[in-house]
């Protein structure tokens, strides 16, 4: 780990020197657009620290770089592609590396999207599944117990495209290939030798069945419309961005059965309130499996063709509900919603770059709506005590939390977040939770 952060510094350096001069050079021959903004041309490097905190993670540290092509600049504040590398860690054991580019001029008329990356964990939250069904009020806290949680690795490969749908303006038809390794087992670390997990028990009466309890491997063939009239993509002022994912995933490499079809709907809504000072800003969600079954390693994953968020898993956490638990909210279909008030509040200009300010509280809410395994979870039901602590009836409702986020944001693209959240149902959380990082939620 420390070679790796030492090559990527080093790397780093390298090109924040580089970039320097380039700086120095558009100095001397910046232009600026009818906002006062410079306007951004050829190579833009953003070489960073990363130091963040996520209530569930801990404290992140490590490294990144963005790096931006801006061409001629016409396009400006979009870019021409944009790519990513990030190495880092969490305090609470877990880390990521990860490469993404974004790349929607490469090529005329056909935007490519790839994402390389590998998680791990070793104190990955698990609640059980469907939501309030699982047994939300046991005392014990699952943070000194070990109780929720269990070891998790993950390597995920996504990579999508879109193009014109027969020349209706900004509707586009998008394909895609996804491939995830997933290893998991119970939590392996000191001090929690001796703790029953909740994960072992779901083993043990066979609701994660044996041949799907130490993770495998998923593949999905994605194909969707998108329609896309946003002004901007990192930080838009108007426009709409909706996204319909259907997803197969044949079982062609485990060959367990696990087979299935499933659609992922999103909408997202930009409304200007006050020029480009003030937006309104919300987000629809929703996913469920059409025909056949999902391996319980997969359940709570969000099939998007394209993501702007590190983690697309839900729902809680601080992707979909923040101040809700993470993975908190999980079940075979599942819908959400995010709604934020965005505030630009100041401009300036510093090291040559455009820079923002912005507030934006925010109401985040979702639910399960289609069951996974219900049948298995009743069945398990064979003393009060089992009904305690794996299973609580038909009590599934909706999850909330609200709070409010601080973004700084350079040349429109790239966006340091920090939201404080809280959830509104103690049985989703019992504390404020702060989450420092980079983009919107949406």
């Amino acid at each position: 780990m420390k070679k790796v952060l030492f090559i990527a510094l080093s790397m780093l350096l390298a090109v924040s020197g580089f970039s320097q001069e380039k700086q120095k050079k558009a100095k001397k021959e910046k232009t600026y657009n009818e906002k006062g903004e410079i306007i951004k041309k050829g190579w833009n490097f953003g070489p960073l620290p990363v130091v963040g905190f996520d209530a569930d993670l801990g404290f992140q540290y490590g490294l990144c770089c963005d790096i931006f092509n801006y061409g001629d600049g016409s396009l400006y504040p979009n870019y021409k592609y944009k790519f990513n590398f990030e190495a880092s860690r969490y305090t609470k054991g877990s880390g990521v590396f990860r490469f993404y580019s974004d790349m929607p001029y490469i090529v005329k008329d056909t935007k490519f999207f790839v994402d390389l990356t590998y998680f791990y964990a070793k104190k990955y939250e698990f609640f059980g599944f469907n939501g309030y069904d699982s047994n939300f009020s046991d005392p014990i806290s699952y943070e000194k117990s070990g109780y929720n949680f269990i070891n998790r690795n993950q390597f995920r490969f996504v990579g999508s495209m879109q193009r014109p749908f027969f020349g209706v303006k900004n509707l586009n038809w998008t394909a895609g290939l996804a491939y995830y390794n997933t290893k998991t087992s119970r939590i392996d670390l000191p001090g929690y030798e001796d703790q029953t997990t909740l994960y072992e028990r779901y083993v043990d009466k066979g609701i994660i069945k044996e041949n799907e309890k130490d993770g495998g491997n998923t593949t999905q063939i994605r194909l969707g419309l998108l329609y896309d009239s946003r002004d901007l993509r990192s930080d838009p002022t108007r426009g709409i961005y909706a996204e319909a994912t259907l997803v197969g995933a044949p079982d062609i490499i485990d060959q367990k059965g696990y087979s299935n079809l499933s659609v992922t709907f999103l909408w997202r809504h930009y409304i200007p309130v006050y020029k480009d000072k003030l937006t309104f800003a919300y987000r629809i969600g929703t996913q469920n499996v059409l025909a056949g079954e999902t391996p319980w390693y997969m359940i709570n994953n969000l099939n998007t063709m394209f993501f702007q968020k590190m983690y697309t898993e839900g729902l809680g956490g601080s992707v979909t509900m923040r101040g809700v638990n993470r993975n908190g909210v999980i079940g075979e279909g599942f819908t959400f919603a995010n709604v934020e008030l965005r505030w630009r509040v100041v401009g300036f200009q510093f090291i040559n770059q455009n820079w923002q300010v912005a507030l934006n509280p925010f109401f985040d809410a979702g639910m399960v709506t289609q069951k996974f395994r219900e049948k298995e979870l009743i069945e398990s039901v064979n003393s009060m005590e089992e009904s305690l602590t794996l299973y609580e009836g038909d009590q599934e409702g909706i999850h909330t939390s609200a709070g409010c986020g601080l973004k700084l944001i350079m040349n429109r693209n790239l966006v340091i977040s920090a939201d404080l959240g809280r959830a509104l149902d103690n049985r989703d959380g019992q504390k404020m939770k702060t989450f420092i990082g980079f983009n919107y939620v949406f």
